[in-house]
């Protein structure tokens, strides 16, 4: 596999949006791809705006225009976050959904948003995000060990504040327990000043961005419960990956949370509300009760690199084969 830049580097968040010219810079640098041979086109959907000059490209070349779709943000999430001209980045997704000619959606509630907005079912599969299990299996535990410990972007949305409220919670109630915080992201800076107002510093340990994914890995193996607050994911691939580490997960009950979807409530993790006392109450549950992790063990074998590539690979001949998006000669 080769890998060839077709814009200068541009970084891909502007604080916690998503960076306007990034998007315009790689859209452009997209038509580079009029000049080279190919069988099919990949792409993923966000930023949207490369998806309508991939779309020219993809036409002009006759192959077929393969995206895959993360998630559905809809007219009230654009609203929220970008106020009153959410609106045009509502009707930007509406028509970037329309460019492919197959979707490939992570779970099965994306897929019903997507066909809910007008999408023919023919044109959206599912296949859910892959995971190295043998990465992940060969990765030895960490020997620093946490209680708590939460992975991803340091962004809002993440709320990884209402992880720190839960830890202040449990330890005023006598439960003392340590968290590890990996990531990187414009949150971090308040989230480290309100553990030092909680005076929780030394109960939590931010570690930034680990280079090796076996690093990420060994931590997650030396902890007890993973942590997700979030209340906006497409999928939550961290999910997947805490729970082939053989730890449990606790993350919130919110529509917009896709990563709930993989937790068996109970037995493979807790769901909770998407708040501090939510939070603390699910981790109350988890320290009294025991994880069954053999019920993730077919979701797990399904999120497989190797039944991953091999589902996509046959998704793109069969594009091919059947002429998707390709002009009568």
């Amino acid at each position: 596999m080769s890998y060839h830049a077709v814009s200068r580097l541009v970084p891909l968040y502007v604080g916690e949006r998503r960076s306007i010219l990034q998007a315009v810079l790689f859209s452009l640098g997209c038509l580079r791809l009029l000049g080279h041979q190919f069988d099919a086109i990949e792409a993923d959907q966000m930023p949207y705006l490369p998806l309508f000059p991939l779309r020219l490209v993809a036409s002009v070349k006759r192959v077929p225009l393969v995206v895959t779709w993360h998630e559905v943000w809809g007219a009230a999430y654009w609203r929220e976050y970008m106020g009153g001209i959410g609106l045009f980045g509502a009707l930007l997704e509406r028509m970037a959904m329309h460019t492919p000619d197959l979707i490939v959606a992570e779970n099965a509630e994306t897929r019903r948003r997507l066909l809910d907005a007008g999408l023919a079912a023919a044109r959206v599969t599912v296949v859910p995000n892959g995971v190295d299990m043998v990465q992940i299996t060969a990765a030895p535990p960490s020997s620093v060990r946490f209680d708590l410990i939460y992975v991803g972007r340091l962004l809002g949305h993440k709320r990884v504040d209402d992880l720190l409220d839960a830890v202040d919670q449990l330890g005023r109630e006598g439960e003392v327990l340590t968290c590890a915080i990996v990531g990187v992201g414009p949150e971090r800076e308040r989230l480290e000043e309100l553990t030092s107002e909680l005076a929780i510093s030394e109960q939590v340990r931010f570690y930034g961005s680990l280079e090796q994914h076996a690093d990420v890995y060994g931590l997650i193996k030396s902890s007890g419960v993973f942590v997700l607050p979030s209340v906006r994911e497409g999928f939550g691939i961290v999910v997947v990956e805490a729970l082939a580490c053989g730890i449990p997960v606790i993350t919130t009950d919110h529509p917009d949370n896709q990563a709930r979807l993989l937790i068996e409530h109970g037995v493979t993790g807790w769901l909770c509300r998407p708040s501090g006392d939510g939070l603390a109450e699910a981790i109350r549950q988890s320290r009294t009760a025991r994880a069954d992790l053999t019920r993730a063990e077919e979701m797990l074998g399904n999120c497989d690199w190797d039944r991953i590539v091999d589902r996509l690979a046959d998704l793109y001949e069969t594009g091919v084969a059947d002429g998707v998006g390709v002009k009568p000669r």
